[in-house]
């Protein structure tokens, strides 16, 4: 990895919907929580920038059917103009949320810079409109949104729709299969799509170069990858919102991201969902530090 690396912090929960225990979600602490188990120092940034997020909230708004949907928008364009002003093209960008809607902020920043491929990472698919959101969270959402699918108001940002094109996106690594409904978005999109099971069956580094080979065919200025912690396996990252059994290991993480990270179009990794509320001791998130820098550094 030859690039100078910018990380960006957003600290922002507005996606999630708290749980019942919960005051709010802890994914709002994730930048502080890394940099204490020195995921900062071993990157050794150029920069560190900082956008810090509004006062958790669950206010569900009629009109878009989601919850906290000014506060996202506000957020996100904040978050877009952050990254503009500070990125150029020798540095890669390592942005460290918060929730998964923080992925609205980059996509738009993306979209004002041109025509960017989206290597979305995760144990969900987050690609559903809000009539089949039992929660209103964004962060369930955000793949659906930066395609195009929702309410404009979080859509069209900015007369930016779509921030991402679906024939420009693959989606990898969904554990979550069992609701047709759930599942029959994404499949009758035109994203291209991985299952956890079609992940493997189709090779972890194999994907990622099909991805890239899309990139350059395409001619496109760019791409970007999303990797919400969610989509490790239980056992090595049970630190999230949503948890599922199943799930990659730190092999299949490197096999995937290294020849993503290695190639001169990626802009940049964001870094979602991992709360150390449930990691108290950070027995998880040593090994996550340690594996993740790895690959980022290599």
């Amino acid at each position: 990895m030859k690039k100078e690396i910018n990380i960006f912090e957003f600290p922002f929960n507005l996606g999630l919907t708290k749980k019942e225990h919960e005051t709010e979600p802890g994914v709002r602490k994730l930048p502080d929580w890394l940099r204490k188990h020195n995921f900062h120092a071993k990157l050794h940034p150029k920069n560190i920038l900082r956008l810090n997020g509004p006062d958790y909230a669950m206010d569900f708004d009629e009109e878009t059917q989601v919850k906290n949907p000014d506060r996202i928008i506000e957020y996100a364009q904040k978050q877009s103009d952050l990254i503009l002003k500070n990125y150029d093209k020798s540095t890669l960008n390592v942005i460290i949320g918060g929730d998964c809607s923080i992925l609205i902020g980059t996509a738009i920043a993306l979209k004002k810079l041109g025509n960017f491929g989206l290597f979305y990472l995760d144990g969900h698919t987050d690609y559903i409109p809000p009539e089949l959101s039992s929660s209103g969270g964004v962060a369930g959402m955000d793949l659906a949104i930066v395609s195009g699918m929702g309410h404009q108001k979080l859509t069209n940002i900015r007369g930016l729709r779509p921030y991402f094109i679906e024939e420009n996106i693959f989606c990898v690594g969904n554990a979550e299969t069992d609701d047709e409904d759930y599942v029959n978005q994404v499949i009758n999109s035109s994203v291209h799509y991985y299952d956890l099971e079609s992940l493997r069956k189709n090779g972890f580094s194999k994907t990622a170069e099909d991805f890239l080979k899309m990139v350059q065919q395409k001619g496109l200025d760019g791409f970007f990858i999303h990797f919400d912690v969610d989509v490790l396996n239980d056992q090595i990252m049970p630190a999230v919102d949503s948890r599922t059994e199943d799930g990659i290991d730190y092999n299949n993480l490197r096999e995937i991201l290294t020849p993503l990270i290695e190639n001169d179009q990626c802009f940049g990794i964001e870094i979602t969902i991992l709360d150390p509320d449930y990691d108290k001791q950070g027995v998880y998130t040593k090994a996550f530090v340690e594996n993740l820098t790895q690959i980022i550094k290599k």
